[in-house]
């Protein structure tokens, strides 16, 4: 694949996810659309969305409910994009909302990996390419960000990192949808900062183009050691995505 498909590939996920056109990603203007479910959204999407933010950097595309629409179009036209997505700005759209009831929950970065910088990486470790069956006894605390035990069937492809035959290292995906599987990865404390992390992720990313599919990274803001981890796997920066939920269930997380 090259970068341009990779795009257009992630951008026409985004809209199936938003109900939107993939082209309203590129607009100069920002772009409001009422949220709906749809059988070829990302898997673990709550459909409809109270409200969703997603910008590739043009502009921002808002999936909302519509009796949100004038809180959400004020917010977005007072506002650059890129200061949407942070505080202090943030703080008028959480509290608009907390007033019906919710607040900003998910925000999140989402990268996609640059053909012209991927490569495999070198690792002093036998890497081994996993499949579902090798991943029944992983499902702990340990392996939680590169595999998820609430979703086991999605959970189809991995990279191992193994010293002496013991798992040191893993990337896994999930098929989060028909064209795109996303990566996530853990280390064992004790194996960190050697470039295992990396060695994983670039190989598993190889590995999921060489099945027709678009590897995606996510991570937080402020995980840098995560962010760190995509950009010398061979993965850049695509798109910002910020989710409001009910307030009960933000509580909920905080517990």
């Amino acid at each position: 694949m090259t970068n341009e498909e990779i795009y257009r590939i992630a951008m026409e996920q985004s809209a199936v996810d938003a109900n939107c056109q993939a082209e309203d990603f590129l607009r100069p203007e920002n772009v409001i659309v009422a949220s709906a479910k749809h059988p070829e959204a990302r898997r673990y999407l709550e459909l409809p969305f109270v409200c969703d933010l997603v910008s590739y950097g043009s502009n921002l595309v808002a999936s909302i409910d519509r009796k949100y629409e004038e809180l959400v179009r004020e917010y977005i036209e007072k506002y650059p994009v890129e200061h949407c997505f942070e505080t202090p700005n943030l703080h008028v759209l959480n509290e608009a909302f907390q007033k019906h009831g919710m607040m900003v929950c998910f925000m999140a970065e989402y990268f996609l990996p640059d053909v012209r910088q991927l490569k495999r990486l070198p690792c002093s470790y036998e890497l081994r390419v996993l499949g579902p069956e090798d991943f029944q006894e992983l499902y702990t605390d340990q392996w939680s960000n590169a595999l998820c035990g609430k979703r086991k069937e999605l959970d189809v492809l991995g990279v191992g990192a193994y010293q002496d035959g013991t798992l040191v290292g893993l990337a896994g995906c999930s098929a989060d949808c028909e064209q795109m599987w996303q990566i996530g990865v853990d280390v064992l404390p004790k194996f960190r900062r050697q470039g295992i992390a990396s060695a994983v992720t670039s190989a598993l990313a190889y590995e999921i183009l060489e099945r027709g599919k678009v590897p995606f990274y996510c991570c937080a803001w402020s995980n840098i050691r995560s962010a760190r981890n995509a950009i010398r796997s061979g993965f850049r920066p695509a798109w910002a995505e910020l989710t409001v939920k009910p307030e009960a269930f933000v509580r909920g997380m905080n517990r």
